[in-house]
Order: C-alpha cells, then structure tokens, then sequence
C-alpha cells in the first residue's frame, strides 16, 4: 500500500498539520525559494516543494530522493509513466497523476512560445520546446510540426506511439495532412530513449521518402531534428536533407 494516498492514521487538529519539526523544514525551504528563486535550490528540493502539496502530512525528502534516483532527474520524474511512479514507495495514483499534470503544464507553457510564430526566427524556442517535450520520453515519439507561408507553425501532431527504439512513421499520412491544413513546409522531430540522437539508417530513409514526396506537392522539408538527453542533431546541418 503506498501512504500517501491512504486515510490518515490520526483524526483531528493533529492531523491537519504535519509535526513541527517536517513543517519547520518545509517553512525553511519554501523561504529560500522566495527568496532566492528556482536557482537556490537544487533539483531535488524542487521536487520537494512540489511533494508538499500532494503529500501534506509526511516527510517526502525520502520520497524526493527516491524518485531522483530511479529516474536521473527532475525532468525524467516528470516524464516516467504512471505505473513507473506508483513503483516508488510512498507515490500513489493521486500523486503520479499530481506530477504528470505538472508536466503537461510544463509542455502547454512551452508550446505557446511556439504556436503560430515564425519558427525560424525563433530556433532556440523551438529547440526548448522540443527538448522539453521529448527528450526524457521513455518511447520514441515522431512529430511533425506544420508551418504556414510564414513558416509559422500551425499544427504539432504526434505520429501515433513507439517502443523504446522504433515508431512507425507514414509519409503518405504525413503529406496527407499537410495538404488538409495547407501547409507549406514541415520540420520533423523524433527522440531517441537512448539518449544518443545519432540518426539510424531507418530514420534517414524515412527522411528522405517524406522529402521527396514533399517537392513534389510543392511543400519545404526544412529540417529533421533528432532529440537526445543534452543535445540533438539537425539533418540540415549534417547535410542529411
């Protein structure tokens, strides 16, 4: 069973508040943060004072550390699958759930620095968006970002699920769609689990089907980009496409 989402053991004031010595630290590290913003306090901590929302009456530091070292970090906890967060003692249903909300909020932010705005122009926002999205994915993701006569983007669509190493990936749908929301050039995105963005044989294959089918509707392929954990490879600039 794990505690934090079962019926607390004490009824009553007592059971409001958690002991004074959990609500003395909890004190100390929100006033840091306060204070000195998300950069005075580590990653670990962070996800601290998100534990002491959804897990009001116990010591989660135990709990934050767990969590860390199953996966990696702060953006890997928040990218693990439900089922892989309930794994941890102490992380229930409700609080998996508390944590994938962060995320898909996380995502919304970073999305609206993107939508219907000159990709071009603005790369670096574009390479925080996807790295945000996709690059702790624990199964690899295809996207196709649709962009307008402006090269705005106007539609970010995944391409269905993977596993751990492979998505399909149909360059007939892909044209398909483009020409349903008239779109005059497309970049796409994929991540690797790995960590590693090197492009497969299969990845530049696929590319280039979907290049060649998009000259001849009259659509630019501006770029491909591979997205790792730390870094990813366009195909531009490795003169793949």
């Amino acid at each position: 069973m794990n505690l934090s989402d079962s019926m607390p053991l004490f009824t009553g004031v007592a059971a409001s508040r958690p002991p004074s010595y959990l609500a003395d630290h909890r004190k100390r590290l929100r006033t840091r943060f306060c204070e000195g913003g998300a950069e005075a306090v580590p990653d670990y901590e962070l996800l601290e004072l998100l534990l002491f929302r959804f897990i009001p009456r116990r010591d989660v530091k135990p709990v934050a550390h767990a969590l860390m070292h199953a996966f990696g970090d702060l953006n890997g906890v928040l990218a693990a699958e439900p089922r892989q967060l309930t794994g941890i003692d102490g992380v229930g249903p409700s609080v998996a759930t508390d944590l994938k909300i962060v995320e898909a909020t996380a995502h919304r932010m970073a999305r609206a620095r993107v939508m219907n705005r000159p990709v071009l122009s603005g790369w670096q926002q574009l390479l925080d968006y996807c790295r945000t999205t996709m690059a702790h994915r624990h199964t690899e993701q295809v996207r196709v970002l649709y962009l307008d006569t402006k090269n705005a983007l106007i539609a970010d669509e995944a391409q269905g699920g993977g596993t751990v190493d492979h998505v399909p990936v149909y360059p007939r749908e892909v044209l398909k769609r483009a020409l349903e929301l008239g779109a005059k050039a497309l970049i796409l995105v994929h991540n690797h689990p790995s960590g590693d963005p090197t492009p497969s044989s299969a990845d530049i294959a696929m590319t280039r089907k979907i290049e060649e089918g998009a000259k001849a509707l009259d659509i630019v392929l501006h770029d491909h980009l591979v997205i790792g954990r730390g870094r990813e490879v366009s195909f531009r600039a490795e003169a793949l496409i």
